[in-house]
């Protein structure tokens, strides 16, 4: 059954958050297989600053690898749709992603929170320098320094056992104070509503007053708490529902 595009009018505060599956449509692998392994290593040997500290040659080819991947895929129809929705709807509209493969920087969205980071971006695991760009896939047993203080450089990648950003958190809540003035929404896509704190969301756009969307292929989580739940792939049915 086709969607029915939701209504973007004048008074219309979207908000937008997405998940693996967004990006899955493009062919970015997950790279946690079903038994939680990459190769044969627990995935967080490889993404927690535990495992940085133990081996962070092998957390580098870990993110190496997932670096030159990612960069062979495209931004996909889905990612399109929200960028047409950011440049309709202007500062009434923000993107927040699970997803740290930059694609949807790659189709154009600048208002944007990358909740989990970016994997083209790297930091310095000691001093107070900023994050920079850093599309490197480092050979096999590289450990990059930093060019200030000479310490480990470590992705920009918020790992297992780290506290999000309070600054992309801040930016969140003043976006729903901001949308209580018009009419606010809410709109998931591509996420397992497994992911904590993403996964509640959706409760405090609710409290906010915000009508509520879900769209994903596979049953989520926390779709009881929906209003509106559409069960396809993002790629098709995000075009559909935001002209």
């Amino acid at each position: 059954m086709a969607a029915e595009p939701i209504p973007l009018d004048d008074r219309t505060w979207l908000l937008v958050l997405t998940g693996a599956g967004v990006s899955a449509e493009s062919g970015v692998p997950t790279f946690r297989g079903v038994d939680g392994l990459w190769r044969t290593h627990p995935v967080e040997r490889v993404a927690s600053p535990e495992g940085f500290a133990a081996d962070p040659a092998l957390v580098w080819e870990f993110y190496s690898e997932r670096r030159a991947l990612a960069g062979t895929v495209a931004p996909n129809p889905g990612h399109r749709a929200l960028v047409r929705a950011e440049e309709r709807l202007g500062e009434r509209f923000l993107l927040v992603t699970q997803n740290v493969d930059g694609l949807h920087r790659r189709a154009g969205s600048s208002r944007l929170v990358e909740l989990h980071g970016n994997l083209f971006t790297s930091r310095c695991s000691r001093c107070a320098r900023e994050p920079f760009p850093d599309s490197t896939a480092y050979p096999s047993g590289t450990v990059p320094v930093c060019d200030a203080c000479g310490a480990r450089l470590r992705p920009h990648i918020v790992w297992f056992g780290e506290m999000l950003d309070e600054r992309n958190l801040g930016a969140i809540d003043a976006f729903l104070e901001a949308g209580r003035q018009g009419r606010l929404l809410f709109l998931a896509a591509g996420t397992s509503g497994a992911v904590y704190p993403a996964a509640g969301l959706v409760d405090v756009a609710r409290r906010a007053g915000a009508d509520t969307w879900l769209v994903n292929a596979d049953v989520a989580d926390n779709a009881q708490h929906f209003d509106h739940v559409l069960r396809g792939k993002s790629g098709e049915l995000l075009p559909a529902l935001l002209g």
